[in-house]
């Protein structure tokens, strides 16, 4: 049984008259009578009767036609929904990012995207860079932003890099400045600083601590394990500095000072990945856009 031919069955059935259906469908009317024949034959029962002028349907005929009209209404609706997303008119972005990202980067081109296409929803995963490479592998993600180098490089992600972003310190503005009060603070003079400290796992915990012991010394924790939102309101209640993007200080108002770290500083590169084996959906592939053209 052919798609095809439950449409020509339907258009006879309800124009009674085999001409006139071919002329609704917009086929000839000997290709549109050969196609109900073969599917008569391939149900084992006439459905239609044929005399001079008046096409009626059997019983079987009688009851094939709510079930074909249903099928054919299905068929419309999927194609509806598939048009939807192809025109970005509905679907879902599953996009994963460290938290700092989210809470730097993402609000702007975001709302962006929500603007242009209000339909599709946006469902954000924050996580460290090796749990959402991880995630990304096992198709749990569509795209994710992530911090290079990679804590375990994949051959299965495509990586493009999106920013290099300074890092800064910041502190609370009734603490003493950092680096005896200069403008800028080399890392070595982080040593002796009470450093608020994020969880493990954190891109950021794992950088800062990789740079104070470049400098010969262990960083000192006033505390540790929180995620970006709790380490700023630790930094303003006085309990110690963090080092930071420069973006998410930018972002987090009144209450913080920053300080700027001396030349050669630190960065961090963040990176759009996907896999290499599966294209993202159209609506990823949008985010994508906007996000490398931001």
């Amino acid at each position: 049984m052919q798609f095809q031919q439950l449409q020509y069955f339907v258009a006879v059935a309800e124009a009674r008259h085999f001409t006139r259906a071919a002329d609704l469908v917009h086929v000839a009317q000997p290709s549109l009578s050969q196609q109900i024949k073969a599917l008569e034959r391939e149900l084992g029962a006439d459905l239609f009767l044929r005399a001079r002028g008046n096409i009626t349907l059997t019983a079987a005929g009688e009851a094939l036609l709510p079930l074909a009209r249903r099928i054919l209404a299905d068929a419309e609706t999927a194609r509806h929904e598939v048009q939807e997303l192809v025109q970005l008119r509905a679907g879902r972005v599953r996009l994963g990012a460290t938290p700092s990202v989210c809470t730097g980067l993402l609000p702007d081109v975001l709302r962006a995207f929500h603007d242009r296409y209000p339909g599709v929803r946006l469902l954000i995963e924050e996580g460290g860079s090796h749990d959402l490479v991880r995630e990304l592998a096992r198709g749990a993600l569509d795209l994710a932003l992530v911090v290079l180098p990679l804590p375990s490089p994949s051959p299965a992600l495509t990586t493009v890099e999106l920013l290099r972003e300074d890092l800064v310190v910041v502190s609370s503005p009734e603490a003493p400045r950092p680096g005896a009060g200069r403008r800028a603070v080399q890392v070595a003079e982080l040593e002796g600083e009470r450093l608020v400290m994020f969880r493990h796992g954190y891109d950021l915990r794992e950088l800062t601590v990789a740079a104070c012991r470049a400098e010969g010394f262990e960083p000192d924790f006033a505390v540790e394990g929180g995620e970006m939102d709790a380490v700023l309101g630790f930094v303003r209640a006085g309990l110690g500095v963090a080092v930071v993007p420069r973006m998410v200080a930018a972002r987090s108002g009144r209450g913080l000072r920053v300080t700027p770290l001396a030349p050669p500083g630190l960065h961090r590169t963040i990176a759009l990945a996907h896999r290499s084996d599966v294209a993202p959906p159209r609506a990823a592939r949008e985010l994508q856009r906007m996000l490398l053209e931001r």
